[in-house]
């Protein structure tokens, strides 16, 4: 056989060669760290044999590939120690997820887990790692696989087999668990050596709230432990950083069971942001040829059965509100709308391209078990455009639209990756249109990526059902990834779900003096200084600066040190000598004491802060 590596060169193997026996031959030390391969991109246990010439990609935890399959093996292995401790439990599903696994379970009767339990899974875990089990790949029929689990009586298992009867059944063993699984796996349990239980939540089987209340338990495990050490200091940091607790403390937002579960409410510093962005995007936008519209927040279910949307999404939808024997739905999404807009009169080609564009809220249908701050909610506003042009327009649209999510990313300094998300060619169900017309939109698609020089990468599966895609992956500034912006070729403005979730996380509520809702703190010492802060406070005002005078009879340390608190970039100390002279002591947020200004000095330093983009 001849397989191929991933710099080009081609090595040539008997037929029946495993995965790693290929490893071994390159070098030993690889194949002490390679967790599996990929042969013509489908992923391989190690220890599966080869038997034609292929493509092939060795993976160890240092790429996303092998970080996937060690955690879906770890999630095997929690499984087989919650099994010992806890006999008759029954298992869902347990996937790897972006930063470890989860596995949902219908515990034993009588039987609750609290996090006070975690550490003796761990330790469980801790012990059947060691015996450094081997991740046997068992084929099975399809019938075979319904009789073990009718004899453990594990319905859930059973349920799943049912959606299985026309494709390639396995299970995976090691040590004395047995799992329905496609796998790939880790050659051995020996490889997990530092393992960490994160939390216990709720979740419905299938994601169905009318079905099974079942035990969550979420993990993270490591090759080492000095990986384990950075993620928990990592974790703390998130922690630190968490959007919620900053915007109780900042007052940016408020959610509360009164309202409604998932429907943020913006306080008034958090509306300053809000209005910021939106003048920011709105600025460039209307540069960029684009006219605003706007669309209610509730349209004719016909509407939405008519574009597609419904039955492709209504399983994450609000449930029709019958009006006068017609149904409507909250708005789930603009595009529909959008296309009423475009359609509503006759139009030429010279029209084209027309770029409606709208800060338009949507309401989408989140179990209350996801719900997440802004990061998961029910009702968002969306910086949302459709672009109608010429297939000859195409490309140049495309460009201009991926141009603006750059900027956007460049100005708050958020590093950026490029998905381009393409359909799966075995599920042709999932997606509407021709095969003729996905082939031409992904070729024009990745066409463009390489005449950016895009940094990118392709996601097989990952399109709407609707049109292939660019995803924009965001890394935050502690490593974070999040998907935060779009680009398609009908939906081709970035729709940022999460978008002030990730800022407040981003910056750790140290916002940008352009950004900030108070920019400004005026503090003066005792009441001799008022009336020259309030004139400050006047001028600043005037100018267009966000100001706070801190008039209280407080001790002026504590005023410093509450400004500080509320991270406000500036300070502006006054005692007598300031107010005689007509300057004021500044202190910038995290800095300290940065000396003596005049007030010319301090409107010039405010206003070269005051544009998007710039930083302190």
């Amino acid at each position: 056989m001849k397989m191929t590596f991933p710099d080009k060169s081609v090595r040539e193997y008997p037929e029946g060669t495993t995965g790693m026996e290929i490893t071994k031959s390159i070098s030993e030390g690889l194949a002490r760290v390679a967790i599996g391969i990929f042969v013509n991109e489908v992923p391989f246990d190690l220890s599966r044999a080869i038997n034609n010439d292929a493509e092939i990609k060795i993976v160890t935890f240092e790429q996303e590939e092998g970080k996937q399959i060690f955690w879906h093996s770890s999630a095997h292995l929690m499984a087989e120690a919650i099994e010992s401790l806890y006999p008759g439990t029954k298992f869902g599903i347990g996937p790897a997820i972006e930063n470890g696994y989860y596995y949902d379970l219908d515990l034993p009767d009588g039987v609750k887990l609290a996090n006070e339990d975690l550490p003796a899974i761990e330790s469980k875990m801790k012990e059947l790692a060691k015996a450094n089990n081997p991740y046997n790949r068992i084929e099975i029929s399809w019938q075979e696989a319904v009789d073990f689990f009718k004899e453990k009586g594990d319905q859930y298992k059973i349920e799943l087999l049912e959606g299985f009867k026309d494709q390639e059944i396995t299970f995976y063993q090691q040590g004395n668990f047995t799992d329905l699984c496609r796998g790939t796996h880790v050659p051995s349990t020996g490889m997990i050596k530092s393992v960490k239980l994160l939390s216990i939540a709720g979740a419905y089987w299938r994601g169905d709230s009318s079905r099974q209340m079942m035990t969550r338990i979420y993990g993270v495990t490591f090759p080492k432990q000095s990986l384990l050490d950075e993620f928990i200091k990592l974790k703390e940091e998130a922690e630190k950083r968490d959007h919620r607790k900053l915007g109780r403390e900042l007052e940016l937002f408020l959610i509360t069971p009164n309202i409604g579960g998932g429907l943020p409410v913006w306080l008034p510093n958090g509306t300053i942001i809000r209005r910021k962005l939106e003048d920011f995007i709105k600025k460039e936008l209307l540069q960029r040829g684009y006219v605003e519209v706007i669309t209610p927040h509730i349209g004719n279910l016909n509407l939405y059965k008519t574009s597609g949307h419904y039955p492709y999404y209504s399983e994450s939808q609000f449930a029709p509100i019958t009006v006068e024997d017609e149904e409507y739905l909250l708005k789930p999404m603009n595009c529909p709308h959008h296309h009423q807009i475009f359609s509503s009169k006759p139009r030429s080609y010279k029209d084209l391209p027309l770029r409606l564009a709208e800060f338009g809220t949507v309401y989408r249908y989140e179990q209350s078990g996801e719900l997440s701050g802004l990061s998961r909610v029910r009702g968002f506003t969306q910086d949302d455009a459709h672009i109608y042009c010429t297939h000859q327009q195409l490309k140049d649209e495309l460009i201009n639209a991926i141009e603006l999510t750059q900027l956007v990313f460049r100005t708050f300094d958020m590093p950026v990756k490029t998905r381009l998300s393409f359909r799966d060619p075995a599920n042709p169900e999932k997606y509407a249109g021709s095969s003729e017309v996905w082939d031409l939109a992904e070729k024009e698609i990745q066409e463009v990526a390489d005449m950016m020089k895009l940094d990118y990468f392709i996601g097989i599966g990952e399109a709407a059902f609707y049109g292939p895609k660019f995803d924009f992956i965001v890394k935050d500034a502690i490593g974070r990834k999040w998907q935060l912006g779009t680009v398609q070729v009908d939906y081709v403005m970035p729709e940022r779900f999460r978008f002030i979730s990730i800022l407040i996380e981003h910056y750790e509520g140290n916002f940008p003096f352009w950004i900030a809702p108070v920019q400004i703190s005026i503090l003066p010492i005792g009441e001799g200084q008022f009336e020259y802060a309030k004139t400050l406070e006047s001028k600043f005002k005037d100018l267009g600066f966000r100001t706070n005078l801190d008039d209280r009879s407080e001790r002026v340390n504590r005023k410093i040190a509450e400004s500080e608190q509320k991270k406000v970039p500036f300070a502006l100390v006054l005692g007598g000598k300031e107010a005689e002279a007509g300057t004021a002591s500044v202190r910038e947020h995290t800095k300290g004491d940065i000396g003596v200004k005049t007030i010319d000095e301090l409107i010039e330093i405010f206003t070269s802060l005051n544009a998007p983009g710039k930083s302190h």
